[in-house]
């Protein structure tokens, strides 16, 4: 399949230079592509995944990929999108940002296959050495200030009397177009996509490849992701969802994904799988049929997180996910388990009272609050109600000890099919 057509077909086209003299392109031979991300961060989130997905969907088709870290673009910040002008990183800060990122992106691309290997350059290394005099008389002589304020991005801000635009952020586009031409120039690349949001600053490096270099390149952007419910992609109560484990736990990653509107989740799979179009049909007919089993809704976070993660830590993201629908806890890690407890209600308790015989069943209900009094607990425990550690408790005098701690420290308890506490000793 043509690159254009899989991408159009998925919804992922936004804006296209000249789509159809694009369409023949991409039909006649490989091309070089790029995307590029600024590094304000040490980890990319979810929201960037579709544009650095959409590089990965190109180079299995063939194509040659490279993904921008903006070394230099990243240390003026882009105006697109943003209401106020964003913080400066430093170029220590920037270039550990990198090192982390690339190890990101080689889950989302591959750099060792000898066919057509991903390339991950940094624009620092070639927009530092250019003074800033040459920059004016090289580059900037080819834009007009009247075509670079009609640009949304910067009229947007140009209208906002309190935050405005610096001179600095103005630039900005100068850089982006700067590094379409270079990688034209130096890397035959053809190609940029990104968000739409960034349509204005890759029109711009496309008109200075034709002017500078009489050369027809591309721009392709991607749709930017919103929630069916109006709200932000990629956000949650807790923050920004991000692929470094150590800022979002697997666990909570892959809730994210299950935890999709039911509006949006056929969309997103889509946009964030590979998955084959007669698959993703097949789920949005079950998902239609019994939206209830929210089958759609695994297979994306399965997909996904498989794909960030790999299969070992989504095997166990899905068992801890199945602990709170009852099932077992074998093969859970201590911090996968961790990330439970903010899901269920939980309440300390002393050491002590685990010591020697322990504690009878029957009041640990009671203390947690699942059960009004010690009566009603050996009624729901002699009714096979009543579970400890997901396993189900029937005897209401047994004694709970320190030997039933999981994990040294924790104790989960459970009243019918969906009552939790969590017990923790200190």
């Amino acid at each position: 399949m043509n690159i254009y057509e899989e991408l159009e077909g998925r919804g992922l086209v936004a804006d296209c230079t000249d789509a159809e003299e694009l369409r023949k392109r991409l039909s006649t031979a490989p091309v070089t592509l790029y995307c590029g991300f600024d590094p304000t961060a040490d980890s990319l989130h979810v929201g960037n995944l579709v544009p650095l997905l959409a590089l990965r969907r190109f180079q299995l088709l063939g194509h040659h990929p490279i993904a921008l870290a903006g070394g230099a673009t990243g240390s003026i910040g882009d105006p697109s999108g943003k209401s106020a002008e964003r913080q400066l990183l430093t170029r220590e800060v920037l270039a550990a940002n990198i090192a982390s990122v690339k190890e990101q992106l080689r889950r989302l691309l591959d750099f060792d296959t000898p066919v057509n290997p991903a390339r991950l350059l940094d624009n620092a290394s070639w927009t530092a050495p250019v003074s800033f005099l040459d920059f004016l008389r090289d580059i900037g002589k080819h834009f007009s200030v009247n075509m670079m304020v009609q640009k949304e991005s910067v009229r947007a801000r140009m209208e906002d009397r309190e935050t405005g635009i610096s001179y600095t952020e103005f630039s900005y586009m100068l850089l982006q177009a700067f590094d379409f031409y270079h990688l034209r120039k130096e890397f035959h690349c053809e190609l940029q996509i990104g968000g739409s949001d960034q349509w204005g600053n890759i029109t711009a490096g496309s008109d200075l490849c034709r002017k500078k270099l009489g050369a027809q390149v591309f721009g392709l952007t991607l749709p930017l992701i919103t929630n069916a419910d109006g709200t932000k992609f990629g956000k949650t109560v807790a923050g920004a969802v991000w692929l470094d484990v150590k800022r979002t736990s697997v666990y909570r990653f892959y809730q994210f994904w299950v935890r999709t509107d039911d509006r949006d989740v056929i969309r997103y799979l889509q946009y964030f799988t590979f998955l084959p179009e007669d698959r993703i049909a097949e789920l949005a007919a079950s998902h239609e049929q019994n939206p209830g089993a929210r089958e759609a809704h695994k297979a994306l976070a399965k997909e996904v997180t498989d794909l960030i993660h790999g299969p070992a830590a989504t095997l166990e993201a899905i068992r801890a996910s199945d602990i709170l629908f009852g099932g077992g806890l074998e093969g859970v890690s201590e911090s996968t388990f961790g990330d439970l407890i903010g899901e269920a209600p939980s309440k300390e308790i002393e050491i002590s009272l685990l010591a020697d015989a322990g504690t009878p069943f029957v009041e640990l209900l009671v203390l947690a609050g699942l059960c009004p009094s010690k009566g009603q607990a050996r009624k729901d425990i002699e009714g096979g109600g009543a579970y400890l550690n997901n396993v189900r408790e029937t005897n209401f005098q047994r004694g709970v000890t320190s030997s039933d701690l999981l994990f040294g420290r924790y104790l989960l308890l459970r009243k019918g099919k969906r009552n939790y506490v969590v017990l923790v000793v200190r």
